[in-house]
């Protein structure tokens, strides 16, 4: 019997704090991975393959084993883009023993725009033909949606030595932003995103922007896709808010037809709502934010926590909402002893303090 070709690269990180820097790797991984944490160790197990990351000498010492050449370059981005926005503002150095080509990155899909319209007075769904619909079928949620300047032909990133996405700049800046793939029609070969038109005075909104003013004919790309995955179980707890819907509206639409599920879903009020079609069985309660009273918060989080006590632990909770709500929630789960392969818990947002 053949051995499995297995693709190795090791990498060293320098951050400031390397102990925190391992902490922030195993919350945030710890939705997308198999994630074992051992003092200074941490191993990540996922479909595309593995990671180990351990400390020494305040050192990050990384090793990457995956089945392919294409999916070890995808995780060591992935590993890269992260570990540059756990730093944020602080020193970073990071190296690997074989430097990253600087090609085009293989996962980008140029797709047309089709049409747009509103689905509710502030989401608006905006449809794309895509040419090669496969990687888009059954699998991850997310991807990076890219827009060029209008009126210059698009350059499309590569990669940096250090492993980093090679955004374009100047006149050719992109405009970068995650989304989910609200639904997927093989047929027509089209891709539906939902983009949430933030009712919020003062604040910018460049993805709402583009889906409000977006015409039919004009071509942008798609960066993935990656991560979200639908949940396989009978039963099902999905909670979040608007930033979830979509996610939330597509597990409903693809679940198998024995699936039991119940949502927990925070609107600004009843325009809002929208149909959640689904071959399982599905009962929602919708919040309504314009209801609350004056002051209340984590209203979502303190409703999805007294459904989590009355569930069974085969139930598998999708939850994704804002970063603090959700640190609330996997808490709760934790006490509960939920176990890590029956959830599904992320942040989609994060509240500003000011």
């Amino acid at each position: 019997m053949n051995a499995v070709q297995q693709f190795k690269l090791s990498g060293i990180a320098l951050p400031k704090d390397a102990g925190s820097m391992l902490d922030e790797i195993c919350e945030h991984f710890v939705e997308h991975a198999d994630v074992q944490r051992t003092d200074d160790l941490a191993l990540l197990f996922s479909k595309t393959g593995s990671a180990s990351i351990r400390i020494q000498d305040q050192k990050l010492l990384i090793e990457l084993t995956c089945p392919s050449e294409a999916e070890l370059q995808m995780s060591r981005t992935i590993i890269a883009e992260h570990l540059f926005y756990f730093a944020k503002d602080e020193p970073l150095e990071l190296s690997w023993s074989q430097p990253a080509s600087l090609s085009v990155l293989p996962n980008i899909h140029e797709v047309t725009i089709v049409s747009a319209e509103d689905v509710t007075p502030h989401m608006r769904r905006v449809k794309f033909s895509c040419t090669d619909i496969a990687p888009f079928v059954g699998g991850d949620m997310h991807v990076r949606l890219l827009v060029p300047p209008k009126g210059r032909s698009p350059v499309w990133p590569g990669l940096r030595e250090d492993g980093r996405v090679a955004w374009p700049g100047g006149e050719d800046e992109l405009l970068v932003r995650v989304y989910t793939i609200r639904a997927v029609d093989i047929e027509r070969r089209e891709l539906w995103i939902d983009f949430l038109q933030h009712p919020v005075p003062g604040v910018k909104t460049p993805g709402a922007d583009f889906a409000r003013d977006v015409q039919p004919g004009e071509k942008i790309a798609l960066l993935g896709p990656g991560g979200g995955g639908l949940p396989e179980a009978q039963s099902i707890l999905l909670a979040g808010d608007e930033s979830a819907l979509p996610a939330i509206a597509r597990i409903a639409a693809e679940v198998p037809p024995d699936t039991r599920m119940q949502a927990i879903i925070e609107v600004l009020d009843e325009a809002e709502e929208q149909p959640l079609p689904s071959a399982g069985s599905l009962e929602v309660r919708w919040l309504h934010r314009r209801s609350y009273p004056p002051g209340a918060k984590s209203i979502l989080a303190e409703e999805t926590k007294k459904a989590i006590a009355s569930i069974d632990g085969q139930t598998f909770v999708w939850a994704a909402c804002e970063k603090e709500d959700v640190r609330s929630i996997r808490a709760f789960l934790k006490s509960h002893r939920h176990e890590r392969k029956n959830m599904y818990v992320a942040w989609y947002w994060e509240r500003d303090p000011a």
